[in-house]
């Protein structure tokens, strides 16, 4: 196979939502019907025993969230399609963040009772910020929720989308009787008793047969006939283009738990979704096409194995194809590196490849020469844009618990903030360490992992900063620059990468140090 003919096999996409919506159980579905797991599990039943296979963290089991964002990929249709499963839990944002600079499209999934809720509306921002094209799943159709065109009205004026649907459901809650898919001119029957396994649809070209009456009650087909007509007449007809642009989503209606419209959704995300798209650097546009390598790093997970305490940094190919024991250039420290096994993912279970292209994620074994947002190429110089760190909104001193243990603390402290599970702060005048996180649930995840994959024991001291502005200026030498030091010193810390940051204690005080500092820029985002 060329070169272009495998990239444009390849489809990444990220699943993001509101926590509780269904993400990680719909991610499980998308793997049965690629056929990578034969019984799927899911996340809170408690009659199988058998978790998710895309959560792996202890924690994530006993929670029933998904805290770190995994990797899965599988082959359907002759496609190969990369999912990468983000956590939905907003302490856990800065995360997904990150993760949606390493997807071409997003599919979007909504709880049909719930609604839009307040981590989708953000998550979508960033998406449009972006252009990333989005479809839309409406999750849970077996219980009782909103209407259909409601919910549609919903997303259009919430998530400001324009939507156009490729799937309709049949009832809703305790009369829902199935699908009928647009797209395909189809129709699933919803029986309700096929969650692990994979179910039969009827194909029904003309909506005026009487086949359609025997098959869900005249009732429902005469109420199906005539909600298609509203929907023909209210909706836009699905566009290509436009939905590429991102100005067109397509929804699709489903129970991700019963397995229900799933495929649906799988075949039509892999006839329209966009293979992998070109990304901005410093210095030009690198098209994926391009014979050389060149990728980033958008994520770094420490002790994906207990057992070996190794990191993995999860790479973007962005364009070309990377082979293992070949040298790349690490544009950030100048160093030409080779991987002897780079890993490619499904789920909890690695294996090494020889090569992988555009559109794909390999995971490389670090020793902690990676940061998140690190750029490896073929050896031209250039870095890729767009991979903030955002200012943390909750801050605690950390201090040892057990003063033998003061090694294992601090390697496990240092691994953690390079995943970028949260940001580290050292003051300048004591050298105490504070820890900033964008949401609170995020020290409990901090003080289990040390603990359980460290040896190390933490405990926290509130520390009452509203947000950490990472410091500019253009000469370190003027009396201005010297007063502003002496004045805040108490509330001057370096970040991991040795910038300064100033710690305000309240959005008047970042007001009135502008106002009296002019030539001290602060910013909210360590990228300025």
């Amino acid at each position: 196979m060329s070169l272009e003919q495998e990239i444009n096999k390849r489809k990444t996409f990220g699943i993001i939502a509101h926590p509780d919506a269904g993400k990680t159980t719909l991610t499980e579905k998308l793997l049965l019907f690629g056929g990578a797991i034969q019984e799927a599990g899911a996340v809170k039943s408690n009659k199988i025993k058998k978790g998710a296979t895309s959560d792996f963290m202890e924690i994530e089991r006993q929670r029933g969230i998904s805290v770190a964002t995994s990797v899965l990929a599988f082959e359907y249709k002759g496609k190969k399609i990369n999912i990468l499963d983000t956590p939905g839990h907003k302490d856990f944002a800065e995360d997904t963040y990150r993760t949606l600079t390493a997807v071409d499209s997003a599919i979007v999934v909504i709880d049909v009772a719930k609604g839009v809720e307040e981590q989708t509306i953000k998550l979508v921002e960033v998406c449009r910020m972006r252009n990333i094209p989005m479809l839309v799943f409406i999750n849970k159709m077996d219980r009782e929720g909103k209407d259909a065109f409601d919910l549609m009205d919903e997303v259009e004026t919430k998530l400001g989308l324009s939507v156009t649907p490729l799937s309709w459901p049949i009832g809703i809650g305790a009369t829902f009787k199935g699908i009928y898919n647009i797209w395909e001119k189809n129709i699933n029957i919803f029986t309700g008793d096929n969650k692990q396994k994979i179910s039969e649809t009827t194909q029904i070209e003309d909506l005026a047969s009487p086949d359609l009456d025997t098959l869900i009650g005249t009732d429902y087909a005469e109420n199906l006939r005539n909600e298609l007509d509203l929907v023909n007449g209210v909706y836009p007809e699905f566009d290509n283009e436009e939905y590429m642009k991102g100005n067109l989503q397509p929804v699709f209606f489903g129970s991700a738990l019963n397995n229900f419209g799933v495929r649906e959704l799988l075949n039509a995300f892999v006839d329209i979704a966009p293979t992998p798209q070109s990304k901005e650097t410093d210095v030009r546009i690198i098209e994926p096409y391009e014979n050389k390598f060149s990728g980033f790093v958008f994520k770094i997970h420490a002790n994906m194995d207990p057992k070996h305490r190794d990191r993995l940094a999860f790479v973007k190919i962005v364009s070309g194809k990377f082979e293992r024991n070949t040298n790349y250039l690490h544009v950030r420290n100048g160093k030409s590196m080779k991987f002897a096994s780079p890993n490619a993912f499904f789920a909890d279970k690695k294996e090494v490849v020889d090569e992988s292209f555009a559109g794909d994620i390999v995971g490389l074994h670090d020793t902690g020469n990676f940061r998140i947002g690190d750029t490896l190429t073929a050896g031209e110089k250039f870095n890729f844009k767009g991979i903030p760190a955002f200012s943390p909104e909750h801050f605690r001193y950390i201090n040892n618990a057990d003063p033998m243990k003061a090694k294992q603390l601090e390697k496990g402290i240092d691994q953690l903030m390079d995943e970028g599970v949260a940001q580290l702060f050292t003051l300048e005048m004591n050298n105490r360490k504070v820890i900033g996180t964008v949401g609170a649930l995020q020290y409990e995840v901090i003080q289990y992992r040390l603990e359980h994959e460290y040896g190390a024991k933490a405990t926290y001291e509130p520390f009452s900063v509203h947000k950490a502005c990472w410091v500019e200026v253009e000469d370190e030498n003027t009396e201005e620059f010297r007063e502003f030091k002496r004045v805040k010193q108490r509330y001057l810390a370096r970040d991991k990468y040795n910038q300064l940051v100033f710690l305000a204690d309240s959005a008047f005080t970042i007001q009135m140090t502008q106002e009296k500092f002019p030539s001290v820029k602060l910013h909210f985002v360590s990228e300025f």
